[in-house]
C-alpha cells in the first residue's frame, strides 16, 4: 500500500505539472495570437500607406497646357509632357509639368538640378536630400491629376546657373531631382526627371522620369 503522504505528494506534483502544461499551452496560443495580430496590423498599415502614397511622373503629351507665374510676375506656358528652362535678364526660370499616378496628394518640398550622371557605376545612387534647395512656395500635385513644379535661379554667380546656361547653349540634357511627401510629411520620395532639348533656336524641353528613391520605406529596387 502506498502511504497517504506519498500519494498526496504525487497528486500535488501531477496537479502542478498539469497547471504548468496548461500555462505553457496558453502562453504558446497567446504568442501565436499576438504574432498573428501584429502581422495583420502590419498588413493593414501597409494597405493604408498604399492608399496615401504619392508618385510623380512627367505628365502626358496630351495633358492640358498650364500657365505658370513666378513671384516676379514672369509667366510661361507649360505644355503636357514638357519642361520650361528660360533665361530672361540673367534670371533662370524652370518648370516641369507633372502627373501624380499615386493614391495620395504629393507635397513638393525641395529640389536640385544637375547634369545627367554617366550611366554605370553610381548613376543610380540616391542623392542626399539634405543638399537640396527648399521650395519657396507650397506646391501640391493632387492624386490622379496634373500640376507643376517651378523654381528659379536668380544669382548669376550661382554654379548651378552656369551649368544650366551651358546645357542650354550646348543643347545637352539636364536632370531635376524633386523631393516630396504625402500631405502629412511622411512617405518621402525623390524622383529624378530627365530634361531633353529639342527644336530649332532656343530649345524646348521634353521631360521624362527616370528614377525613384523612397526615403521612409525599404527601397523596392533590387540591389
Amino acid at each position: 500500500m502506498v502511504p497517504a503522504t506519498t500519494a498526496s505528494v504525487e497528486w500535488t506534483t501531477a496537479a502542478s505539472l498539469a497547471t504548468a502544461a496548461g500555462t505553457l499551452v496558453l502562453a504558446i496560443a497567446t504568442f501565436a495570437s499576438v504574432r498573428s495580430a501584429n502581422r495583420a496590423a502590419r498588413v493593414a498599415e501597409r494597405g493604408l500607406e498604399q492608399r496615401t502614397v504619392p508618385l510623380l511622373f512627367a505628365s502626358r503629351l496630351e495633358d492640358a497646357t498650364q500657365k505658370i507665374r513666378w513671384g516676379d510676375d514672369h509667366w510661361a506656358r507649360l505644355e503636357g509632357g514638357r519642361a520650361v528652362v528660360e533665361d530672361v535678364d540673367r534670371q533662370l526660370y524652370m518648370a516641369i509639368s507633372l502627373r501624380n499616378v499615386g493614391n495620395g496628394n504629393a507635397v513638393l518640398s525641395s529640389w536640385q538640378v544637375g547634369e545627367p550622371p554617366p550611366f554605370g557605376a553610381g548613376s543610380r545612387e540616391r542623392p542626399d536630400p539634405d543638399a537640396f534647395r527648399p521650395q519657396q512656395r507650397d506646391l501640391y500635385v493632387p492624386s490622379g491629376d496634373v500640376a507643376f513644379w517651378q523654381a528659379a535661379l536668380r544669382d548669376p554667380g550661382d554654379p548651378d546657373a552656369a551649368m544650366v546656361r551651358k546645357a542650354m547653349s550646348e543643347r545637352t540634357g539636364l536632370f531635376v531631382d524633386l523631393c516630396y511627401s504625402d500631405y502629412q510629411g511622411a512617405q518621402r520620395t525623390i524622383s529624378r526627371f530627365s530634361l531633353s532639348p529639342y527644336g530649332e533656336g532656343p530649345p524646348s524641353w521634353f521631360c521624362s522620369v527616370v528614377l525613384h528613391w523612397t526615403l521612409d520605406r525599404s527601397d523596392p529596387r533590387p540591389h
